[in-house]
This record gives structure tokens, C-alpha cells and sequence, in this order.
């Protein structure tokens, strides 16, 4: 004679398989990521985009020299938050020559300057959300931590303005106020396997 079945047991079975269900479901996937903290756009965009903007801020067209710095790829991938990627997203970037300088006119301070640095580059991502760019190590200036500003825009979420932090050989930790909830915008540069000698980092990119 076959056994009635256990009621308690079918009924914890149920309840657990509801809870799977729910956890697969869109509202709990979508709080998967947390959103990359914004930061300020900062008084150095540019105010005129340069003719040369593209991933490769070392190599300015026209131009016989390369940048001065250590060359370091950037790269990473721009997702929402349920972790899928963002085709069609432009990434803008923009950081200080080896100097400290930015691009004139926004920064149109005294001292030297490295014209062969390209200071701003754009692309847009693919299919899989990817996206490299071609810089210098950032250095540091007035008092700030290395950084590279960023700025995704994407026709289905809202526009992020970020930073990508690094701390140079002799920190001990980031300074205060980028630790804890700013975290995720620190980076550490390693040997790249894109090219000898230069740097690499990845510093992926959630959209909100």
C-alpha cells in the first residue's frame, strides 16, 4: 500500500522552492551589483574635445612622439545591476599629463606641459559591455591621490561621473573619506599582457 504523503514535508518542500523562485526573480537579481559610487565632474573637463579622442591617449595622430609616463591599459566592463553587460554605452576619460597638467583651456596653468599626451579619449562598448583604454599611470597633483575621471552615459540609465583611484609605491592606505563605501574605486597597476613594459588594471563599471 503506497504511503499518503507527509504533509509537513510537502509543505516545507513548497515553501522552500517559493523562496528559490522569489530570489531568481527580477527584484532580487537587480539588487545582484551595487551601483559604482559617483564622484564630482571636477573643474578640468574638457571645455573643447580634442580632434584625436579615441581609446589611445598616448598617441596623438600627426604626432612623432609618444606621451611621457608609464603606459597602462585600463579596462573593464560596463553592467547593470542584475550583472548583464551595456552595449552601447560611451565611456569618456580624462586625467592630468605626466606633469599634472590637464587639456588647455580648462587648465591653463603655468609650467610645463607634455603636448604628446592626448589627456582625453571616448569609445563606446560592444555586445559585451567591454571597454580598453591606452593611458599613462595616473600621477599625483596638489595634494590629490592618483586618479582618472570617468563618464558613462547610456540611453537607458542614468549618466555616471566617476573616478578611478591608485595609490602610489610608499601608501599605506587610501586617505580618509575614500575608504569603506568608495572601495570599489581603488585600483592597483600590475605588469600588463597586452604589452611589454607597460602596466594594466581592471576597473569594472555598474550602471544604476
Amino acid at each position: 500500500m503506497a504511503r499518503s504523503p507527509n504533509p509537513g514535508r510537502r509543505n516545507a518542500l513548497t515553501a522552500g522552492a517559493s523562496l528559490l523562485i522569489g530570489l531568481s526573480s527580477p527584484r532580487f537579481a537587480h539588487a545582484a551589483l551595487s551601483p559604482t559610487p559617483a564622484q564630482a565632474l571636477g573643474p578640468f573637463y574638457p571645455r573643447v574635445l580634442p580632434a584625436d579622442r579615441d581609446h589611445d591617449l598616448v598617441r596623438i595622430a600627426g604626432n612623432a612622439r609618444d606621451a611621457q609616463g608609464t603606459i597602462a591599459w585600463v579596462e573593464g566592463r560596463v553592467s547593470d545591476t542584475a550583472g548583464a553587460p551595456l552595449s552601447g554605452a560611451l565611456v569618456e576619460i580624462w586625467q592630468c599629463d605626466v606633469h599634472g597638467r590637464y587639456l588647455k583651456p580648462a587648465d591653463d596653468a603655468a609650467g610645463p606641459r607634455d603636448d604628446n599626451f592626448q589627456g582625453y579619449g571616448q569609445l563606446s562598448t560592444g555586445a559585451d559591455g567591454a571597454f580598453a583604454f591606452r593611458t599613462i599611470r595616473p600621477v599625483r597633483y596638489s595634494g590629490r591621490p592618483p586618479h582618472i575621471h570617468f563618464q558613462i552615459s547610456h540611453p537607458s540609465h542614468r549618466r555616471l561621473v566617476t573616478q578611478l583611484y591608485t595609490m602610489e609605491e610608499g601608501d599605506s592606505n587610501a586617505p580618509g573619506g575614500y575608504e569603506a563605501s568608495f572601495r570599489s574605486l581603488w585600483v592597483s597597476f600590475t605588469p600588463s599582457t597586452r604589452e611589454a613594459g607597460a602596466l594594466a588594471t581592471r576597473f569594472d563599471i555598474v550602471l544604476a
